[in-house]
């Protein structure tokens, strides 16, 4: 049961939605999934949906689900493109992995409105600019 498995805080696993200039002068955003930890991380589940209102109406995206094998220390994965157009929803990237035999589980929640430029922060690991959240 859940209940009985210990889940351990997460630690050097990062969440990155970053964009790359297009050469139309325009942007493709992406979301990553970043490993900042000294040891691989493996059985990656990534669960991704968004959801919110817009004009006081309800929105939700399908719920999409990714997996990794692997993710090395200090990669990243691209987990999918993400359209500026739901950047208004709370989008949400619930992470599972094994250290070890260890699980951990973690939810990463980009709020309403979060995503715009005064936020762009450079992302060392990818050499763009972006959203990190930790």
């Amino acid at each position: 049961m859940k209940k009985d498995i210990n889940f351990l805080p997460v630690e050097g696993v990062q969440i990155a939605i970053a964009r790359k200039e297009t050469l139309l002068g325009g942007y493709d955003w992406q979301v990553y999934l970043i490993n900042q930890n000294d040891v691989p991380i493996k059985t990656v589940f990534v669960t991704s949906k968004g959801y919110g209102q817009k004009n006081a109406e309800e929105q939700k995206t399908s719920t999409l689900r990714h997996f990794f094998v692997e993710v090395l220390p200090g990669a990243h994965e691209i987990v999918e493109s993400i359209m500026p157009d739901v950047f208004h929803l709370n989008n949400e990237y619930w992470v599972s992995y094994f250290i070890g035999e260890q699980i951990f589980d973690k939810k990463f929640i980009f709020v309403p409105d979060s995503i715009v430029d005064k936020n762009l922060v450079t992302v060392p690991a990818l050499g763009l600019e972006g959203i990190l959240h930790t």
